[in-house]
C-alpha cells in the first residue's frame, strides 16, 4: 500500500511542473497568495486612479453634483475594472499591470495556449468572488445583518479556496482552467556545442529558414537544451523507448509549428533537434544583438501589446 501511494505521488508530479503541447515538462514556480494579492492591490490602485481621473473630469465640466459623487465613482470603478482586467490579460498574454510589476502571469493549467474564453471567465468570476460581494458589504445598511454575514462568508470562502490546492487556484481559475506562475528568468546558457555535449550535424543535413526560427524564444530554447543535455544516453531499454517516443513527439511538434515540410527519419530525430537547437540559438543571439530580445514564443503578442 505504501509503495502504491509513493508511486501515485511520483506520477502526480510537482505543482511547479507544467507539460506544454511540445511534451517536455518545464518548471514554472506557482505564484503564492501573497504575491498575487500584491498584484491585485496594484491593479486596484490603477483602476481607482482611472476612475478618479474620469470623476475629476466630470466635476470640472460640472456634469455631476456632490450628492451623486459616490454613486458615480462606484459606477466608474465598476465600468473601468471589468474591461481593464480582460483587455490587459488578452493583450499581454495573461498579465495585467500589477502582474507585470510582480513578474507573474496566468497560464493554462494543462500547459496549452491561453484562450480568450478562459481569461474572460476568470475575470468575470473575480467580480462574483470578491468585488460585487465586497461592494455590497460596504454599501449595505448596518440593519441588514443577514446580508452582511452572507457577503462576508462568501468572500471568506473564496479567500480560503487557494489554500486548499497545490496550485493556489481561486474559484475563477478552477472554472477557467488556469493558474498563476512566476515568470522565469530567461538567460542563454553556454552552447551545447561549446560544452562538447552535442554531436556535430551533417553540413548537408537540416537547414532552417529565418521565418521558421521566428516562432520560439529563449524559454523554449532552454527547454530544448535541457532535454538534449539530459538525454545523451538511455540507461535501460524502457528509458530508451520513452526517450524515443518523447523525441518523436517533440520533433513533430516543432515541424508542425515552424512549417518544416520534409519528413524526419526516426534515426535522424536527435540530429534534427540538435540542428534546430544550433540554428535557433544563433538566430536568437543575432536578434538580441539587434535589440530584439525574444523571451518566449509569445514575443509577437507582447510586442503588439507594448506598441
Amino acid at each position: 500500500m505504501t509503495l502504491r501511494k509513493k508511486k501515485k505521488r511520483q506520477l502526480k508530479g510537482s505543482p511547479d511542473q507544467v507539460v506544454p503541447p511540445e511534451g517536455v515538462p518545464i518548471r514554472l514556480k506557482v505564484a503564492g497568495v501573497g504575491v498575487r494579492l500584491a498584484a491585485q492591490i496594484a491593479d486596484i490602485l490603477v483602476t481607482i486612479v482611472g476612475a478618479g481621473s474620469l470623476l475629476l473630469f466630470l466635476v470640472v465640466l460640472n456634469l455631476t453634483s456632490p450628492n451623486t459623487l459616490l454613486a458615480i465613482a462606484s459606477l466608474l470603478f465598476f465600468v473601468i475594472r471589468i474591461p481593464y482586467y480582460i483587455i490587459c490579460e488578452l493583450l499581454w498574454n495573461g498579465q495585467t499591470l500589477g502582474k507585470r510589476f510582480m513578474k507573474i502571469k496566468v497560464i493554462a493549467h494543462d500547459g496549452g495556449a491561453l484562450t480568450a474564453q478562459s481569461l474572460v471567465m476568470r475575470n468575470l468570476m473575480k467580480e462574483a468572488e470578491i468585488f460585487l460581494p465586497g461592494t455590497l458589504l460596504l454599501t449595505l445598511n448596518a440593519i441588514d445583518h443577514v446580508y452582511n454575514v452572507m457577503a462576508l462568508g462568501w468572500i471568506s470562502m473564496n479567500f480560503t479556496i487557494p489554500f486548499l490546492n497545490h496550485h493556489r487556484r481561486r474559484l475563477g481559475d478552477l472554472l477557467a482552467g488556469t493558474h498563476v506562475v512566476h515568470l522565469p528568468t530567461h538567460v542563454l546558457l553556454r552552447d551545447l556545442a561549446v560544452d562538447g555535449q552535442m554531436a556535430t550535424s551533417r553540413e548537408d543535413g537540416f537547414h532552417f529558414l529565418s521565418h521558421q526560427l521566428d516562432h520560439y524564444g529563449v524559454f523554449e530554447l532552454q527547454t530544448l537544451e535541457t532535454y538534449l543535455r539530459n538525454n545523451q544516453a538511455a540507461s535501460s531499454p524502457d528509458a530508451h523507448n520513452r526517450q524515443k517516443n518523447t523525441t518523436e513527439v517533440i520533433v513533430e511538434k516543432i515541424r508542425k509549428k515552424i512549417g518544416y515540410a520534409d519528413p524526419v527519419a526516426p534515426s535522424e530525430r536527435m540530429e534534427f533537434l540538435q540542428a534546430f537547437y544550433s540554428a535557433q540559438r544563433k538566430h536568437l543571439e543575432q536578434r538580441q544583438i539587434m535589440g530584439d530580445r525574444r523571451s518566449d514564443k509569445f514575443h509577437a503578442d507582447q510586442n503588439q501589446g507594448d506598441a
